[in-house]
């Protein structure tokens, strides 16, 4: 399917896979690569040889298509991660929780394609000035770092803000939302719940079945306290975590702290009393394991149905 952004971007389909930190590593993103979307590694607060080696293992696996990673510019060794980035030459670039500015003329020197996620049409248009090459329009129902509006009203009001590409994420795990996001003016989507069943991905087996046996009113959103609202399976410790959150006796310090490491203890060790289970508001329409393509060919299979073959009008 061609597209603003499989032009922009030199991909197949315009499928870009999220980054969700310390899950997206060389392997899912190269396996969604070569199935013809963007992997994207996520390198918020991993060590700078761990990114090195995960841009090598995605590349073996991808070949010559393109090929992402994310900068959490909010994570205190971005400086270093976007001096890595640019010296390694990855494809593409996309960033959150923060503004690009210090790094837009470095990786736009090296040839590296732009693309932040924004979560307002104010926010979208500041990166537009700022020579971004296309947006990301996350609404709330996304698994991990959100904002406060819906997808739905979101990515119109983005649209009709900037004249760049504009790529709809949050709640897309079917070929109806992907045909839906289309419909609302995207010319591309990020997927993020559906790839953590990928045979791809390496996060621990809890963590996938927890994924295949959410239900619709399984997720749940907290950090707002702090001003970083997140979206993860409710267990017992993101219930913990939203009881804490309206505390009076609980300090922001012990908030926070009460968070650290909590990611890790989900994805890599399955640690189901103290893990935090990223995911989406669409985790309970994600109800089988599946290949990278797979996945993308089941996207737009059932788009194209949906759409009654007009997606292929879609520039």
């Amino acid at each position: 399917m061609n597209t603003r952004v499989t032009d922009l971007l030199g991909i197949r389909v315009p499928v870009i896979q999220g980054a969700m930190a310390r899950i997206a590593d060389g392997k899912l993103a190269g396996a969604v690569s070569a199935a013809g979307g963007l992997g994207i590694i996520a390198c918020g607060g991993a060590p700078l040889a761990w990114i090195e080696e995960q841009v090598r293992i995605a590349r073996e696996i991808a070949g010559d298509a393109p090929l992402g990673a994310n900068v959490m510019l909010m994570d205190p060794q971005a400086p270093q991660v976007a001096e890595l980035l640019t010296k390694l030459r990855v494809d593409v670039v996309t960033t959150g929780a923060g503004s690009p500015a210090n790094f837009m003329a470095a990786w736009k020197e090296a040839g590296i394609k732009v693309v932040p996620v924004v979560a307002s049409s104010a926010l979208a248009a500041r990166m537009e000035r700022m020579g971004a090459d296309a947006v990301v329009a996350e609404g709330c129902e996304a698994g991990g770092h959100i904002g406060e509006l819906t997808t739905m009203a979101l990515v119109p009001s983005v649209c009709d803000a900037v004249r760049i590409p504009v790529i709809a994420a949050g709640g897309i795990a079917d070929g109806r939302q992907l045909a839906a996001a289309f419909m609302l003016g995207a010319v591309g989507v990020q997927v993020g719940t559906r790839f953590l069943v990928a045979k791809e991905c390496t996060i621990s087996p809890v963590y996938k079945e927890k994924i295949l046996k959410a239900k619709d009113i399984d997720t749940i959103s907290t950090g707002r306290r702090l001003g970083h609202p997140v979206r993860a399976l409710k267990t017992p410790f993101s219930r913990e975590l939203a009881h804490m959150e309206y505390d009076p006796n609980v300090t922001d310090e012990e908030f926070e702290k009460y968070g650290v490491g909590a990611v890790r203890k989900a994805a890599r060790e399955g640690d189901a009393q103290h893990g935090s289970f990223l995911a989406g508001q669409v985790a309970a329409m994600v109800n089988k394991e599946q290949t990278c393509k797979e996945i993308i060919e089941d996207l737009f299979t059932q788009g194209e149905q949906v759409l009654g073959g007009a997606m292929k009008w879609v520039k």
